[in-house]
């Protein structure tokens, strides 16, 4: 312990130099960060100028994928042009088929068996408390006192009875047994209710008149034999409304006053006779459990069921005899297929990442994936403790750009949208005459809408959705003047101005500053520390080691 304490001492201590000049070193670099009174200027503007347009849209799904499939060289000229968009660090690519390690039909039973074994044993002690404590899977809560808003689900008012035993019974993944050991008085009380909250919609005398006149109807209603929980799921505007109003269990001091003496002052279950007024509003109130200060001595063992050896070998013995003399890609799916097994992906595994798929901690398979494997091997078997996992490495990416094929389902879509774009802009261009008589002349797709405020800040087109490239011609046409068609994000436009509305000038842009500032404060901690690892020339080979 001291050993331990010592070594973290000194782990601090020679850290604390080294850590304070990095945050010194950064804060001189953000403190460099400025935000002219231009700059502040232009942002106001892009939230509040406003401006009122007309625009043809022709969505990109117009033309059809078959009317647009690239060719290879469109392709690879796309590929090129944007080439730093595909800068990649190392990567791996496997697949993997998991085993999971899972309890079977016959672990459970031999858990409910040992639980019944102890339900007798549990019945027969006079050490309750040791015997729980040293027989429970769970420690905490094998000995404790409940009272009715912390019992356990599982246990109905009827099973409370001093020495009842109960179980075993199917909790989750656990088998539990539970043994009243003694029922006693608590000093705080507890009760059950639910309750119609109706709120007033301001504080005047009149919004309040108001909203106890509604909630008295409501009462009235329910006496006459309406459902108080259909009535709460129709009038209740709180978070218990959708359950009925139900609010559960609770114990003295924990609601508010007039609410709380309403409820423990109630001689009997059921609806009170009038309305409740508490901060909140006013509350219909039905009382499902009168106060009490029963508590309860339980000693609760539970067995988590778990996989037996046999299980764990059996799950062991599939994942072996799939990987035996296996070899390629094409042999792992296919024997994946042949035995009914799934088979899963990572593309682009990083040296550093320590999940594969949906695993836990899969640092192993990591490991084996940069350190041991060519393109094809098959890997020997994980143990990934609750499952096994066998995998086939499909590729090896270098550090530096992704090649084409690699990339070319990325590509695709984004060359058939240029190839679109320019078909549908040839098109609108062979038109004339106003946007409604261009729209109708080009055919179903296009349509024409209006936007009363369109602003730089958001660029929303109604449908289209949001498309700066097209907000920005729009902001640069004169009031009256139409645009040539625009080719967007999500289509191509033809815009029309009709009134553009410029804000009038601050004297003071204090806030927009402030705004732009405090955004270049929150990317530029990453952006220094991915600097500093880029100009490092640091090659992270930790995979080699753990």
């Amino acid at each position: 312990m001291w050993a331990d304490q010592r070594n973290r001492w000194e782990v601090f201590q020679r850290d604390l130099v080294p850590s304070r000049e990095r945050i010194k070193y950064e804060n001189l670099l953000l403190k460099t960060n400025y935000v002219t009174s231009e700059e502040a200027a232009r942002e106001y503007h892009a939230k509040t100028d406003a401006n009122e347009v007309r625009y043809l849209y022709v969505p990109y799904y117009a033309v059809s994928d078959s009317a647009s499939s690239p060719t290879d060289d469109q392709l690879e000229e796309y590929y090129e042009k944007n080439k730093e968009r595909y800068k990649t660090e190392e990567a791996r690519g496997i697949k993997f088929v998991s085993f999971p390690v899972t309890p079977s039909a016959k672990d459970s039973a031999d858990a409910k068996a040992d639980m019944e074994s102890i339900a007798k044993d549990l019945q027969e002690t006079k050490e309750d408390s040791s015997y729980a404590s040293s027989n429970a899977d769970t420690q905490e809560g094998a000995f404790a006192t409940y009272n009715p808003s912390n019992l356990p689900q599982s246990i109905k008012s009827e099973d409370l009875r001093e020495g009842n035993v109960i179980g075993p019974f199917l909790d989750g993944n656990a088998y539990k047994v539970i043994k009243v050991t003694a029922v006693t008085k608590d000093t705080v009380f507890n009760a059950r209710a639910s309750h119609i909250l109706i709120r007033w919609e301001n504080e005047t005398d009149a919004a309040k008149k108001a909203a106890k006149e509604k909630a008295r109807n409501i009462l009235k209603d329910i006496k006459a034999g309406a459902s108080f929980e259909d009535k709460a799921r129709e009038f209740g505007t709180d978070g218990t409304a959708r359950v009925g109003g139900d609010l559960g269990w609770f114990s003295s001091g924990k609601m508010v006053k007039p609410f709380e003496e309403a409820v423990f002052s109630a001689k009997k279950e059921g609806l009170l006779n009038d309305v409740v007024e508490t901060s909140f509003g006013y509350h219909l109130i039905k009382v499902t459990n009168v106060k009490t200060n029963d508590a309860y001595k339980l000693a609760i063992v539970d067995r988590l069921i778990g996989p037996s050896n046999e299980t764990i070998n059996e799950a062991y013995r599939n994942a072996e005899t799939f990987a035996a003399e296996l070899s390629g890609v094409q042999q792992f799916e296919e024997r994946a297929k042949q035995q009914g097994y799934r088979v899963e992906e990572e593309a682009e595994l990083r040296s550093t990442d320590r999940r594969v798929g949906a695993s836990g901690d899969a640092r192993q398979v990591v490991q084996w994936a940069f350190r041991d494997a060519a393109v094809g091997d098959v890997s020997e078997v994980f143990d990934l403790q609750a499952e096994y996992m066998v995998a086939v490495l499909t590729s090896k990416t270098e550090k530096g750009y992704k090649t084409l094929e690699s990339v070319k389902d990325q590509i695709m879509p984004l060359v058939r949208k240029d190839i679109k774009a320019a078909q549908i802009v040839e098109k609108l261009k062979s038109q004339s005459g106003t946007l409604d008589e261009i729209a109708q002349k080009y055919g179903e797709h296009a349509k024409v809408y209006t936007s009363s405020d369109l602003k730089l800040a958001n660029a929303n087109l109604g449908p289209a959705g949001t498309e700066p490239k097209a907000a920005g011609v729009a902001y640069s046409l004169e009031n009256g003047k139409r645009s040539a068609p625009v080719v967007g994000e999500n289509g191509v436009f033809i815009i029309e101005v009709q009134n553009k509305t410029i804000a009038p000038e601050l004297n003071d842009y204090t806030t927009y500053r402030s705004e732009l500032e405090q955004k270049i404060m929150n990317n530029s901690g990453f952006s220094i520390a991915e600097a500093i690892k880029e100009k490092a020339k640091i090659e992270d080979k930790r995979y080699k080691f753990f």
